[in-house]
């Protein structure tokens, strides 16, 4: 099996950080739900970015617009973490 570390850059609207942001303080409500799993001492903020960043690479935000991955995903970069056989 591969790995591969990858880094991206995207570009996200206000619209779409205030959504992040309000899931993020709804999940605060329900400390109990898989999604606090290992998030206990990040940051806000953080948490916020990484909703976004994972429904832009999910694919949440593509469906409604051709090509919106291309154009919010400025740069990626990629190097092999570890090679098995």
């Amino acid at each position: 099996m591969h790995t591969v570390d990858t880094t991206f850059r995207i570009t996200y609207s206000q619209k779409q950080y205030n959504h992040s942001k309000k899931y993020v303080e709804d999940m605060k409500k329900h400390r109990d739900r898989i999604y606090w799993l290992g998030k206990d001492n990040i940051p806000d903020k953080e948490l916020i970015l990484s909703h976004i960043v994972h429904r832009i690479l999910s694919g949440f935000y593509n469906s409604y617009e051709d090509w919106y991955g291309a154009s919010v995903i400025l740069n990626m970069t990629n190097k092999i973490a570890n090679r098995r056989s």
